[in-house]
């Protein structure tokens, strides 16, 4: 595992899709005035019969893309997390998901990547909306060499899927070449006796270096990496649940409906475990970077940490939320 890109999640899409469409002339791109955003000005001067440019208009985006699905093209709908997951939700819902048309979402500056916007610009609650859908599968890579292979597979699968990406570049996870994705499974980055970490996004980092931190003080945590959150890899988290009698849930997002939910449902049903799921609360987050609101909320190495040590010494009680 490294510290050090040069990359972001966003920029790693846009160079393996525009790799893919350029031996695929069934890959269309569809943005709403959003190509600075997500990067896809190189996809667009490159491949400019595959790429469609609505302006601001999310909903019209997503009905054009299940459209195009429909006439057999797999399509990328791209622009901010924080309109595709609320905007144009409808249309996802009753033209993608209903329809089962081959559009994947692609939220881009998700969770509180737009920070200093505040919370008109945030998006906390969009694994929350498409959860809920069915059809649509929801996934949260974790850094670009994740990226890169999450977009490969999305070209070659039929379905809904809703992607998540930040908009900074992160810390790497992966080492380039190295496996890092399969759908549906989640990666076990550490494994440990003690405590079990389970960590989407861009909070993967976070996780892992918690772990590591622990480590020095003789506490061996399980990090899983639950790239896909719907699917959930249930097996691989009750097994970590079995070993470690402790699980932790972190992600950039709300406490209510996301990961820690999955994470919680699956545990509540199949293997009741003391828990603590780390997030954001049910409130407006306030404007600031995303690095300041990660470690005001407790959300990166230092306050996963500190969580750890407290639900192993019991005084987190079960099932709680920050």
């Amino acid at each position: 595992m490294s510290s050090v890109t040069g990359e972001s999640c966003r920029h790693a899409f846009t160079g393996a899709l525009l790799e893919r469409a350029r031996g695929d002339r069934s890959i269309i791109a569809v943005t709403s005035d959003a190509k600075g955003s997500v990067t896809l000005g190189d996809f667009e001067a490159a491949l400019p019969e595959q790429f469609v440019e609505t302006g601001i208009a999310e909903q019209n985006a997503v009905g054009i893309s299940a459209g195009l699905a429909l006439a057999g093209k797999r399509v990328f709908v791209c622009g901010p997390a924080c309109f595709y997951s609320a905007r144009s939700f409808e249309q996802v819902k009753n033209d993608v998901a209903y329809a089962d048309s081959n559009v994947k979402i692609i939220g881009v500056s998700g969770g509180v990547s737009y920070g200093a916007l505040g919370s008109t610009h945030h998006s906390l609650h969009d694994v929350a909306a498409y959860r809920a859908v069915p059809n649509i599968s929801v996934i949260l890579p974790a850094d670009r060499h994740q990226t890169r292979r999450i977009t490969e597979f999305l070209t070659t699968y039929d379905h809904p899927v809703y992607v998540r990406l930040g908009r900074s570049p992160v810390p790497d996870v992966y080492a380039e070449g190295e496996r890092c994705f399969e759908f549906g499974k989640a990666q076990t980055l550490r494994t440990g006796d003690d405590c079990t970490i389970v960590a989407a996004g861009e909070t993967v980092f976070h996780a892992f270096e918690a772990a590591r931190r622990l480590a020095e003080r003789g506490i061996s945590a399980t990090v899983l990496d639950m790239s896909c959150i719907k699917p959930l890899d249930r097996e691989a988290l009750l097994d970590a649940a079995d070993r470690t009698g402790r699980v932790i849930t972190v992600e950039e997002h709300s406490v209510h409906g996301g990961l820690g939910a999955a994470v919680a449902e699956a545990l509540a049903q199949h293997r009741p475990t003391p828990m603590k799921i780390l997030g954001f609360p049910d409130a407006f987050a306030p404007a600031g970077s995303s690095g300041e609101l990660f470690s005001h909320y407790g959300l990166d190495a230092a306050g996963i940490a500190e969580a750890v040590k407290l639900l192993l010494s019991g005084k987190v009680a079960m099932g709680a939320a920050r």
